[in-house]
């Protein structure tokens, strides 16, 4: 493995470590869900770093975006 490599799966280890800490932090009826793919994500991981970042980036957007019919203005 080549040093760049490794700079990459450490940098991949810290955005997985964050969305767990955000995972941690739904509320129960979505926590089921987002620990399932962030799971998913995990075992990508193993074998596929590049693919795993890109679901990765994708969970974190989905995580970032208010769904519909949540109240986001604190009312």
């Amino acid at each position: 493995m080549a040093a760049d490599d490794r700079l990459e799966d450490d940098q991949l280890a810290r955005r997985l470590r964050e969305a767990h800490r955000r995972v941690r932090l739904l509320p129960a009826a979505d926590k089921e869900r987002a620990a399932r793919r962030y799971l998913s994500i995990c075992d990508l991981a193993k074998r596929d770093p590049e693919r795993a970042a890109a679901r990765l980036d994708a969970f974190l957007t989905a995580l970032d975006t208010p769904r519909e019919g949540e109240n986001t203005h604190g009312d």
